[in-house]
């Protein structure tokens, strides 16, 4: 089963909400939101097998110096396939040379990313002002 990464490809809702219920993402009870906020990105970044939406990410970005990437989902059923890896490989390269990419990550995410070159940068603490307690 090929595997065809893109970017700023074409997404639907459908697709897009029945892969951020199947990771069990709030943002799905959002889809207005979640569709604009993905469609609006700097940058998208879809994952499709036979045609099938199995992951999706973005980048939101100054377009100069700065990129954070707020969204990375894999379908759980396509997880530990380098498909995220991929995913990312794609959007890190756009990126390339940028002064800072940025991201938040927790759980078994963090060894994701730092196995992808990503660190705390020195004792900088994440903050954020946040309208909830779900991902």
């Amino acid at each position: 089963m090929p595997l065809a990464i893109a970017l700023d490809g074409p997404i639907q809702t459908d697709e897009v909400i029945a892969l951020y219920r199947a990771n069990g993402w709030s943002a799905a009870d959002k889809p207005v939101a979640l569709m604009a906020a993905l469609r609006g990105s700097h940058s998208l970044v879809t994952a499709r097998r036979d045609g099938r939406l199995v992951g999706v990410g973005n980048a939101i970005s100054d377009g100069h110096l700065v990129v954070y990437y707020p969204h990375l989902l894999v379908h759980p059923e396509a997880q530990r396939q380098g498909i995220g890896r991929q995913m990312m490989a794609a959007l890190m390269q756009r990126y390339a040379g940028f002064h800072q990419q940025m991201l938040t990550a927790d759980g078994a995410a963090v060894d994701f990313y730092r196995a992808l070159g990503f660190a705390r940068a020195g004792q900088t603490e994440p903050m954020w002002i946040y309208a909830g307690n779900e991902h």
